[in-house]
């Protein structure tokens, strides 16, 4: 990759132009299919890679390459990750058969996963010394987010290079912005992660309160959605609660995940969190009742139990 013909400058150019760059991603779930689709759409040639291959079909059969990580490395301008937990970044990145040895220098890696603050600096560190790029860059807005090319994606990295990045993100983003250095995008994520926790619980104590009340729940959040108590939560996933839809756009094991990360990053810091640490035990009950792979919004099975009520099925 000549680093001159693919300043950030010249890069956003011929963007505009269509320009195509190629690209490598790295894990293609519920959110990273719908991203990957968005870079493919905007002209850029992609290599896909995912653990369980099926799950690349749809991107294959729209004219993505379906590679190893380690020829994704060696062949592409950037590199993006969208995996499930920290030792997936860790093995994938800097393992034994890591693709940072791999890359190309002045190549980019960029990380959507939710993962380690720490992680990210020393990805970053370990990058810098091959001449590599790298973007810590979580992202929010779930699975509808990631459809409708509408997510907010927050950055951290160096800003020399950061406008070539940016111009990906925007691709599959309505807000991008760069939060600091190495691992600030993740604590960004983080600080989002806490305010989702607790609105999660209000949102569900919300609508078993109504319920208690005999309100007429559909009525209840097409109401307060408008005022005060508004919120993505209690728009969206409050309504598959009420559906008892508890599909995944976000699994729970992965919201846990993110919530134990944001409180060891507290415990570092010499932070109390009571308001988190209590999502953390019920999404942990949940779990424990066979809700891993269920979507954030089951939350609302946990409390019922503990109310021992259930709400009814809403059409």
């Amino acid at each position: 990759l000549n680093q001159a013909k693919f300043s950030p400058a010249v890069f956003v150019l011929r963007k505009n132009i269509g320009f195509s760059m190629k690209i490598g991603w790295i894990g293609t779930g519920v959110m990273g299919s719908s991203m990957c689709m968005h870079l493919m759409k905007a002209g850029h040639s992609i290599s896909v890679f995912n653990r369980t291959a099926s799950k690349t079909d749809l991107l294959v059969k729209q004219g993505a390459k379906f590679c190893d990580p380690k020829t994704i490395a060696k062949e592409s301008d950037a590199v993006i990750l969208m995996l499930g937990f920290p030792h997936d970044v860790r093995d994938v990145v800097l393992g034994n058969n890591g693709i940072l040895a791999e890359m190309k220098p002045n190549s980019y890696l960029i990380d959507h996963t939710t993962s380690s603050p720490q992680l990210a600096k020393e990805i970053h560190d370990c990058a810098k010394e091959k001449n590599i790029f790298s973007y810590d860059a979580p992202v929010s807005g779930g699975d509808t987010g990631a459809k409708a090319g509408k997510l907010v994606t927050m950055v951290g990295g160096l800003a020399s290079h950061y406008s070539f990045v940016e111009s990906l993100f925007n691709v599959y983003s309505i807000q991008v912005k760069l939060m600091g250095g190495p691992g600030c995008g993740q604590h960004t994520k983080m600080a989002n992660q806490i305010a989702i926790a607790n609105n999660m619980i209000g949102v569900v104590e919300c609508l078993l309160y109504g319920y208690k009340a005999g309100l007429d729940l559909p009525e209840l959040i097409d109401l307060i959605k408008n005022g005060a108590a508004g919120s993505f939560s209690l728009q969206n996933l409050g309504v598959r609660m009420l559906k008892r839809d508890f599909a995944p756009g976000f699994y729970v094991e992965h919201f846990l995940k993110d919530i134990r990360l944001a409180l060891n990053e507290a415990n570092r810091m010499g932070l109390s969190l009571p308001g988190l640490s209590t999502a953390s035990v019920f999404y942990n009950s949940l779990i424990q009742n066979g809700g891993a792979k269920d979507g954030t919004q089951a939350l609302l099975k946990t409390l019922e139990q503990l109310n021992n009520i259930e709400l009814p099925k809403y059409d």
